[in-house]
């Protein structure tokens, strides 16, 4: 009786370790396709296509569908992961360096965010258009993790306390308009590094 018990409770626990490891391949696949995903629209002119985003993961473009069926839930899923990692980048950021550091570093993130909007540009203005993506409450995140770099700037005494978000989300959008961070990594960098040299307090006349 006991014999049969503990094996049919193993058979239970096997079962259940059984399934839940699909479920934790699929998770790790699709975070692996979200990231091959991330880095081809990065680095391309034009959006690629799927095809060409199942080939440089090395899966075949059935494997990529499986995951996301369309274009714009892949461009949705990648839009998500950039502003998440931007939102709660100024926090992991605020945990490893000063407030000045982390504003700079948060600056490098703003601009991959934009180098992976060109390569789904027109895909993401047309969900935009249709309201499948809600520009207005992305803008508002992004303010808010600026604004708690800022924040936690003035608190050291390090960021200068007449500055907005907006200020500093208008100045990054111009620099990276003016130069893209992709093929222009040097140019962005240096006006990256004028516009903290404005934000910071130390050695200001005035």
């Amino acid at each position: 009786m006991n014999d049969r018990n503990t094996n049919g409770a193993r058979s239970v626990s096997d079962r259940a370790g059984s399934s839940r490891t699909p479920r934790a391949d699929a998770a790790r696949n699709r975070e692996q396709l979200l990231a091959v995903a991330t880095r081809v629209f990065m680095a391309a002119d034009k959006e690629p296509s799927m095809r060409a985003i199942a080939a440089e993961a090395g899966v075949g473009i059935a494997t990529l569908y499986r995951h996301f069926p369309t274009r714009e839930s892949l461009v949705d899923a990648v839009y998500q992961d950039q502003v998440v990692r931007l939102t709660t980048g100024a926090h992991d950021l605020l945990g490893k360096l000063p407030p000045a550091a982390a504003m700079r570093r948060w600056m490098d993130l703003f601009g991959e965010w934009i180098a992976t909007k060109n390569g789904m540009l027109d895909t993401l203005l047309a969900m935009i258009e249709a309201g499948e993506i809600a520009h207005a409450q992305t803008r508002t995140e992004l303010l808010t993790a600026i604004t708690t770099i800022l924040d936690a700037g003035r608190a050291a005494g390090d960021l200068r306390s007449d500055v907005t978000a907006e200020d500093i989300a208008a100045s990054l959008i111009g620099i990276f308009t003016v130069a893209p961070p992709s093929g222009r990594e040097a140019r962005a960098a240096r006006l990256l590094d004028l516009l903290m040299d404005g934000l910071r307090t130390t050695g200001r006349v005035g």
